[in-house]
């Protein structure tokens, strides 16, 4: 029998991760970080070898070695797996050619250029066949499940549409979105014409990646923050909420069990109280927020959420560490239920693997360290809630 055909996966043995992200209470916070299978580790070039980024995606072999690499050096201080894969597999699936360019990132030879646009036509029309055309991301996912043999669960995840969008337009990563902002503020109806398509193969994408063996799954808006809040409501959030609140039903018409859904908006700092609204079960951080009143946010809504270090001070060594996670822990109400642990975004190339190794140590070791005191009282919630109030009148943000 094909190994990437077996759906019959070993029993999960820690499922912390699982339950934290239910909004259980649990015995300690899980932790794993973003791009925690990458080239920060010297074992990710030696399996990668001569092969190009998207040719270890395509084969399930490869992306499932990379995937476990961080579990095996790591073992028994991260909580989950992420799948190895890239954001930009949907643009491809949609007809789009995406490369990488060593030392620059993914390249779109032909983006698109506007309404106009030939291509733009020809990606609108086209009957994506997501199942089809991305079956060796389910492969990976399937086998990776059988590799784990129920070590820490295993994540999937998809590109959210307002990001993917940003990058088919753009040609590729960029500081100042000139061809995205053009989209959004003079094409605005294609723009949502084409963010409604991403969201809806978004939708089938997870759903498949679930059937494969992903036990929770997250939606990246890596470029959230470059969206003022009210065109972030226009453009990004109603495509967000499409996703989380269509991927369950469509779960349960595939006869699956409905899995933990995380949104990661980068930079959307100013809606954290309404993606805490949406159905998603954890809302992921990045770095510009104060633990404490995040925490007090989600705390009102029931929501979880995940994060929040800023991965530079994995450059600032043990004492600069050691400091960052205390606020984290002490934040988020001393881990008790609630906060999953991770960075605000994902590990540079830089790191040095034993500088991450102290930073899941000191999870570990201040989280229990704290076990045994309160959590943050109702005065000291609502302390963190005016605080928060406050700044936002400053930014005008009412």
């Amino acid at each position: 029998m094909d190994p990437t055909t077996n759906t019959s996966f070993p029993p999960l043995k820690n499922d912390l991760l699982l339950r934290t992200a239910r909004g259980q209470k649990v015995e300690r916070p899980p932790c794993w970080v973003m791009r925690q299978a990458g080239r920060y580790l010297p074992e990710y070039h030696e399996a990668k070898g001569k092969h190009d980024f998207f040719e270890c995606c395509r084969s399930p072999e490869i992306a499932s070695t990379l995937t476990l690499q961080p579990i095996e050096r790591y073992e028994g201080l991260i909580d989950a797996a992420i799948i190895f894969s890239d954001i930009l597999v949907i643009p491809q699936a949609m007809g789009m050619e995406v490369v990488m360019v060593p030392e620059k990132g993914p390249h779109f030879p032909e983006p698109l250029q506007g309404p106009d646009d030939k291509q733009f036509a020809e990606v609108m029309e086209r009957e994506v066949d997501v199942k089809k055309e991305l079956d060796y991301v389910y492969q990976a996912i399937t086998l990776t499940r059988q590799k784990l043999d129920g070590r820490v669960p295993l994540y999937g995840f998809c590109g959210a549409p307002f990001t993917l969008m940003c990058y088919m337009v753009e040609g590729g990563g960029t500081k100042m979105f000139r061809h995205t902002k053009t989209w959004i503020f003079k094409h605005a109806e294609e723009t949502k014409r084409l963010l409604q398509k991403i969201a809806e193969l978004c939708v089938e994408y997870l759903a498949q990646q679930v059937v494969a063996g992903a036990q929770i799954v997250q939606v990246f808006d890596s470029w959230a923050g470059e969206l003022a809040p009210t065109q972030f409501r226009e453009f990004s959030m109603p495509y967000l909420t499409y996703i989380c609140d269509h991927l369950p039903a469509r779960l349960r018409e595939l006869k699956q069990d409905v899995v933990p859904m995380v949104v990661f908006a980068k930079g959307a700092w100013y809606a954290l109280d309404d993606l805490c609204q949406t159905k998603y079960d954890v809302v992921g951080l990045d770095w510009l927020h104060a633990p404490a009143e995040a925490y007090a946010t989600a705390q009102k809504h029931g929501k979880v959420l995940q994060g929040n270090a800023d991965p530079g001070v994995l450059y600032g060594g043990h004492a600069a560490i050691t400091k960052v996670v205390e606020e984290m822990v002490n934040g988020f109400g001393r881990g008790k239920q609630g906060w999953i642990a991770n960075l605000g975004h994902g590990i540079t190339p830089f790191v040095k693997p034993d500088d991450l190794k102290f930073y899941f140590e000191e999870i570990h070791r201040l989280s229990e360290l704290y076990q045994g005191r309160s959590v943050p009282s109702k005065v000291d919630v609502d302390a963190a809630e005016q605080r928060m109030h406050e700044r936002n009148i400053m930014n005008g943000d009412w």
